[in-house]
């Protein structure tokens, strides 16, 4: 079977970053500049992946497309052979605390974004933060996504994030992000149909978990590359190589830093203090050691559709 790789950027605004640790928001008199992500983080990773031949799966908020200019860069780059999936329409970080008729809105509302502008009925989806429920797995099986790609079946990051949000509340800082179901950490790591339940297999909705490593389910996402330099990302790197799908999951966080005017947000973020060029050599290293080992490069749409997944004899092994 050919190994396949996949790359995505989830196109968080910086305004997501300041309510994922608390801070308040510019006063509503200020006229802000444009956003990082979009103005700046889209080009470079765009240009970043022309050079190295990849396609790029962007999940897009859908309520950023009011944005004439963004969504002409976006259409540009999805006429390249990139895709476009849906990232919800606000990106509400609590959506599987909501109620099921928001989190429809939501999904709907983003697929009908992004419709109007690539002229597509499906799309796939990534939940923000992560986050999955049976009920809102079950929503993205009534609308139809092409595909899910929100289990981060991955302890390490589990724990972090738990430990992170009792320290912002320690400080009087209260944090719009929420801690996922636990049976998150028990969920396929590989490709898989969702049954019943969001984290079993069955023959439902195909999902693309975010990627860990197979026998300790380490995080790798670009986080974690880009955090570890270079060498450190070719040796996490070598820990994926022989999975059947790589699904490599980045921030447009990645490609900028304090220098493109987020010296506050630093503070507090500190992947935001290494150089942006740095981050990307650390992501070409990653990128390198996939294809050295053969892999084949692929939007997540692609991915979705290459196999029946979940049907392989070692299904057993990989909860």
């Amino acid at each position: 079977m050919t190994r396949l790789a996949a790359v995505s950027v989830d196109l968080d605004a910086i305004r997501f970053y300041r309510a994922i640790h608390g801070l308040s928001s510019p006063p509503a008199g200020d006229k802000e500049p444009p956003d990082p992500v979009m103005a700046v983080a889209v080009p470079r990773l765009a240009n970043w992946a022309k050079g190295l031949g990849i396609p790029i799966t962007w999940f897009v908020v859908g309520s950023e497309l009011a944005d004439a200019a963004f969504s002409e860069l976006l259409l540009g780059l999805c006429r390249r052979g990139d895709e476009l999936a849906n990232h919800s329409f606000d990106h509400y970080y609590d959506l599987t605390r909501r109620h099921r008729g928001v989190m429809r809105e939501q999904v709907l509302l983003g697929t009908q974004a992004l419709s109007r502008l690539t002229g597509k009925n499906k799309h796939g989806f990534r939940a923000p933060g992560y986050t999955m429920t049976d009920e809102l797995a079950a929503v993205l099986s009534e609308l139809l996504v092409a595909y899910d790609s929100s289990v981060f079946p991955c302890p390490i990051y589990y724990g972090a994030k738990a430990v992170a949000l009792v320290g912002q509340r320690l400080f009087g800082r209260r944090s719009h992000a929420i801690l996922d179901d636990a049976r998150v950490l028990t969920a396929p790591m590989r490709p898989y149909r969702i049954g019943e339940r969001y984290d079993r297999r069955g023959t439902g909705m195909v999902e693309l978990p975010i990627q860990v490593t197979p026998r300790f389910r380490l995080p790798f996402i670009g986080t974690t590359l880009v955090g570890s330099g270079p060498i450190g990302a070719r040796l996490l790197t070598s820990q994926v190589v022989g999975e059947p799908l790589v699904n490599l999951e980045l921030h447009g966080i990645d490609a900028i830093d304090a220098s493109d005017g987020l010296t506050e947000l630093a503070r507090v973020q500190p992947d935001l203090r290494l150089r942006w060029p740095r981050k990307l050599q650390a992501l070409t290293s990653s990128i390198n050691c996939l294809k050295a080992a053969n892999y084949r490069f692929v939007t997540l749409e692609e991915a979705a559709c290459a196999g029946e997944w979940g049907s392989t004899p070692n299904d057993r092994v990989e909860r």
